[in-house]
Order: C-alpha cells, then structure tokens, then sequence
C-alpha cells in the first residue's frame, strides 16, 4: 500500500510540475526512477494516466479522474497522519496563511508574529499575494479575503470592513481646488489604481445610487503603493481601500474626500476550509480574529474625513 500511495504521490507531482522531470526535480530523485514508477502505476491501473510529448504532459480521461482520487486520498492520508500524531489536539505543525500583499504587511503579519511568540510548537508560512489562491489546490490553511464571498464549501470569519477612499494631497488641493461630489473630479487629474477599478470611471454611491463618474487618469499602476506615493508628490487624486491609506492621512499627507459618496464597506474575512480543523488553525483563528478586527477599526478611524 505505501508502493501504491508513493506512486500516486508522483504521478501528482508530476501533473503539478508539468512534467516528470520537474516532479523528479521537486522530490529530489532521478527522473528514471519517476518515469519508471508512474508507468509502473499505470500497468497495475490497466490504463494510460498521461500522454507525454516534447511540449509537457497531458492527462487522458482515466487520467484526470485518477488525480482527483488521488489528491483526495492523499490529503485523507495526511489528515490521518496529522490525526495520529497530536496535530489536532494539540497546537502544533506548520500554518499556512495567505494574504493581500499591503494587508499582510500592515495587519497579518504583526496578529502572526505574536501568535508564533504564543504558541511555540507552530510554524506558519505566510504567502502574500494579490491574487486569489484556492485553499484545497494550493493546500493553505486560512486566506484574508477582503469583498463579498462567492458561495463555496469554505467557513468564514468575518473580522471588519474597508472603504474605497477618494483622497489627494493637501498641496494638490490648494493649487487645483477641492472637489465636492464625484462629478467635479472631470476637472482634476487621477491616479488609477488598476487592481481596484477602471481608469476612465470610478463608481461611487450603492444601489439604486450608484453612478459611474468618467475621470482622466494621468497615471494608472498596479500597486497600491505607488498610487498612494504619486498622490503625495500631488500629482492628482487617488481612489484605494482605506487601509492602505491609513498611514498617509494619519500624517496628513493626503485627504480623504467625499466620504458620503463611498460605495458600501468591503467586508474582510477569514476563511477556511470545512470539515474538521486542526488545532493550530483553531488557535490561530481564536488568537487573530480579534486582533486583526481591533486593528481594522483603527486604521478605519485613521481614514475619517476631515
């Protein structure tokens, strides 16, 4: 049975990597050994798992069928294992988080730092990333997830909310004029953070309310950073998550703006797959919700229109 679970733990390796070599490269054995106990698997199965070409590998019909069981009796096994060895009775193993990158930095990554101090027997591995990760494929224990959640198998805790702030320079605002309502901002320059909306409209009000207001953006980036940094040097006005500019209005280098205007608050949440959950999630999820709920209400605060 081991045979028959290290194979399939190739085969899945393989399809991951997008080949065998790069499965052999990954669990650090000679391709010869993999190729052998993938075929091997496939003679005992009485069916051809993969097509193997110069350009990669592709799964047959039996194939795909196959790698879901396996992906699935292989986490069995691993839970079974997690199980056995106190994982789930006591806080221990490592965590594996994920995050948005500004968020992660601003609010995980302190919640998680006292957290590790707390409980000594836990790692955790903290991915930030801006895209969205899935929990089961990419095997992640609990994920930030910041706007309204699809409907899906995964458990949530919601720990807050973030606006989307319209907000400029204090010089930028003396020189060009403040504006008043979302339609002004046809005179002014913009600064498009591409991640969040378009850059020839930005929507504001909700509902029945809501409108679409044309604007001209000077400079359109994909980082929250830099929007925030180019609305310092005053060069237009900005729209990101209240958060991100939380720092910046604090120290009153920008101004939020035409708060009456924003769209309804993006929930945050913290989610996390169904079933039973180990204790190092549980804890970790006990430890940081309300920490990282204490610490969105106050950057919200920092945000408040002047």
């Amino acid at each position: 049975m081991t045979d028959r679970l290290d194979a399939m733990s190739l085969f899945v390796a393989a399809v991951d990597a997008g080949s065998l070599s790069g499965a052999a490269r990954a669990r650090g054995l000679p391709l010869a050994t993999v190729s052998r106990r993938v075929a091997e698997l496939e003679t005992a199965l009485g069916t051809q798992l993969m097509l193997r070409s110069a350009r990669g590998l592709a799964l047959t019909d039996a194939g795909a069928t196959y790698l879901a069981a396996c992906r699935r009796i292989l986490e069995e096994v691993a839970e079974a294992e997690r199980t056995a060895s106190g994982e789930f009775t006591t806080p221990r193993g490592v965590l594996t988080l994920t995050a948005p990158i500004v968020f992660g930095r601003m609010h995980v990554l302190p919640v998680t730092v006292a957290f590790l101090k707390a409980f000594a027997d836990v790692e955790v591995r903290l991915e930030q990333t801006d895209r969205v990760v899935s929990l089961h494929e990419e095997r992640i224990d609990a994920a930030i997830r910041i706007g309204r959640l699809p409907d899906s198998g995964l458990r949530a805790r919601r720990v807050g909310a973030v606006r989307r702030v319209v907000c400029a320079a204090p010089d930028y605002l003396a020189s060009r004029g403040t504006p008043q309502r979302p339609e002004d901002l046809a005179t002014h320059a913009c600064i498009t953070f591409a991640n969040l909306m378009a850059a020839d409209r930005w929507r504001f009000g909700e509902g029945r309310a809501e409108r679409q207001v044309p604007i001209r953006s000077r400079l359109v980036v994909n980082t929250a950073e830099a929007a925030i940094e180019a609305a310092e040097a005053g060069l237009g006005i900005t729209r990101v998550l209240s958060y991100q500019a939380a720092a910046a209005v604090a120290g009153g280098r920008l101004v939020v703006l035409m708060a009456q205007d924003e769209p309804e608050p993006w929930p945050v949440h913290l989610v996390y797959p169904g079933g039973m959950v180990p204790q190092k999630l549980r804890a970790f999820i006990d430890f940081a919700a309300p920490r990282l709920e204490a610490s969105l209400r106050t950057a919200t605060a920092g945000t408040a229109a002047a």
